[in-house]
């Protein structure tokens, strides 16, 4: 039986990359909220949201007595053109996860647009370049001690089931598999789980609306109005069956992290005690409960 290390992230308490997503809840509220459910670990959030300075981020982390796992970033791989700007990104960002004391690198493949609601394929000769580039930057994240983890991600350039299914044939990157954006892309979670097997190397679990899911899927509605119109719910309120992931994780000797997301917007600062904090710690109760119920079933078999 796995024991099972979890962690949160900004997002769930409204704070993204995108330009215009909503407003953004102080860094010292939500840590504090993160340590107050109790969670002891978290994502680093977007770029300039936590201190970039290493020694600064571990003493504003450690005053909320939380350590920092993994963060996630966003950059074009697919264009030879700009492969340098890119790669300079990566490697800015891999020396300070490093510094702060992370572990992975959870990278995902932009488009040239703002936000995650377009999303055109690529041609041949692009997903060559973008395989050239994953492999680049699986060498950076090593240098730096970093796992690396690509993370298919709507609005993408790796979103849809048979884009996923190519990224699998035509490399060897480790995954960051996140149960909300595979479903949106048509992947059943648990199936890519049982066939990625020990290439999963992070896991962003999250609970979807699969009626919205299927609009974003379908072009109905873009990615961030879903969102606000309750695409993604607390754990165990969606309609993701989270504990087929867990046992085909579990299966196949998953040792990593379990990041609780469930993206958010929001209008305005909530009030104390309201707000993303009751669904984050809905979520983490969900999760130990399912942690819980599953060493109570092995000790029942044992």
């Amino acid at each position: 039986m796995n024991s099972y290390r979890v962690a949160g992230a900004p997002i769930t308490w409204g704070v993204s990359e995108v330009p215009g997503w909503g407003f953004s809840m102080p860094p010292t509220r939500v840590l504090a909220e993160m340590g107050a459910i109790g969670l002891t670990a978290t994502e680093l959030g977007p770029p300039g949201y936590l201190p970039a300075h290493a020694p600064q981020l571990r003493q504003l982390l450690a005053a909320h007595q939380l350590q920092l796992v993994a963060g996630f970033l966003a950059v074009v791989l697919h264009e030879p053109g700009r492969r340098a700007a890119s790669l300079a990104e990566v490697q800015r960002v891999a020396a300070m996860l490093s510094a702060a004391g992370a572990e992975i690198l959870v990278l995902a493949a932009a488009l040239q647009t703002a936000g995650y609601d377009r999303h055109p394929s690529l041609s041949d000769a692009a997903w060559s370049a973008l395989a050239a580039s994953l492999r680049l930057c699986e060498q950076i994240a090593s240098e730096h001690g970093l796992g690396l983890a690509f993370h298919p991600h709507a609005g993408t350039a790796v979103e849809k089931s048979e884009e996923v299914s190519k990224l699998l044939e035509t490399t060897n990157v480790h995954l960051c598999l996140d149960t909300g954006h595979l479903h949106i892309g048509g992947v059943d979670p648990a199936q890519l789980a049982r066939d990625a097997g020990a290439r999963v190397r992070h896991v962003h679990l999250k609970d979807i609306d699969a009626g919205l899911a299927l609009r974003v899927r379908a072009g109905d509605i873009s990615y961030g109005a879903a969102v606000r119109a309750g695409l993604y719910r607390p754990l165990g309120q969606g309609d993701l069956d989270l504990r087929a992931v867990l046992d085909e994780l579990d299966g196949s000797g998953y040792e990593g992290w379990f990041v609780l997301e469930q993206d958010t917007a929001l209008e305005a600062d909530p009030a104390p005690g309201e707000g993303p904090i009751r669904s984050a710690r809905q979520s983490l109760e969900f999760f130990r409960g399912l942690h819980g119920a599953e060493h109570k079933r092995q000790e029942e078999t044992a």
